[in-house]
């Protein structure tokens, strides 16, 4: 048998042969993945970006989960999930046990959002002021003929607790009331479109990205939910939308997040019927 004697050159150069050609598309290592998981409004944001941002980096894997912004950053908290998406703010008692667990959430406006009224198509209701959308989800109003409508009643539609929207919803429309507690629950904004669009007496509320021919959006005090009303904050339901990570992006997780804020992804929250930032 016979033996090849390598020299400290040769191996030299067999490594950095292996080096280059082992070196990662645009800098970042192959097999590295990360998960997104929280709101179901920044979800189809989340998607499309997570699908381009994979075609221009193969070798990067990202998981992209649900489940509400709640969810999200409760997942965040406990360190199963790398970004945490919201459409509300953080909250004082998530905060507190952030601290509690050294964990320093770093907040990162993404993109903004109203929150739509809709209802179903054959209504005839187009406008409702705050006042009344109050009255619907807090029980006071049962019947679409108090509003102007066919004598009907009313169906309110509404999102689970762990929901940002809910909590957004509640702020800024319900003045913190509870909801009428035969309102139906779901767990999505696409819930809430479908089950609007298949019941002649139901209203809901969802981000402006879900609006379709399928439902109409109402006004409310007067002002229609679009893209330029939102960014200008006439629209009285307008949020932002937020990414929520363990301290300061980096590495991977910054590119991303650069990505989503970049022309490139303004054009995707664009394209998901959202509005980019200026």
């Amino acid at each position: 048998m016979r033996f090849r004697i390598i020299t400290v050159t040769t191996l030299v150069v067999l490594i950095f042969a292996f080096v280059i050609v082992h070196i990662p598309v645009a800098g970042f290592a192959a097999g590295i993945a990360f998960t997104i998981k929280g709101s179901t409004t920044v979800l189809p944001i989340a998607q499309a970006a997570s699908e381009i941002f994979m075609e221009q980096h193969p070798g990067i894997q990202i998981s992209v989960q649900g489940g509400g912004s709640g969810v999200g950053i409760a997942s965040l908290l406990d360190k199963t999930t790398d970004i945490a998406t919201s459409s509300r703010k953080i909250k004082d008692e998530e905060l507190d046990k952030a601290k509690s667990s050294s964990i320093n959430l770093y907040e990162t406006v993404i993109a903004m959002d109203g929150i739509a009224l809709i209802v179903n198509t054959k209504n005839p209701v187009k406008a409702l002021t705050k006042d009344q959308i109050k009255s619907i989800y807090t029980g006071k109003i049962s019947d679409w003929s108090q509003l102007g409508g066919a004598h009907a009643k009313i169906v309110a539609v509404t999102r689970d607790t762990s929901s940002g929207t809910f909590e957004a919803f509640e702020a800024l429309a319900l003045n913190k009331e509870k909801v009428r507690p035969d309102a139906l629950t779901t767990a999505s904004n696409q819930a809430v479109a479908q089950i609007v669009a298949q019941t002649p007496g139901a209203i809901g509320y969802v981000g402006i990205g879900y609006l379709s021919s399928k439902v109409k959006a109402v006004t409310v005090e007067g002002v229609a939910c679009t893209k330029s009303t939102v960014l200008s904050n006439k629209y009285p339901l307008s949020r932002a939308l937020y990414l929520y990570t363990n301290g300061k992006p980096k590495g991977i997780i910054q590119k991303f997040v650069d990505f989503i804020l970049s022309k490139e992804g303004k054009k995707i929250v664009e394209e998901e019927g959202f509005v980019g930032l200026k």
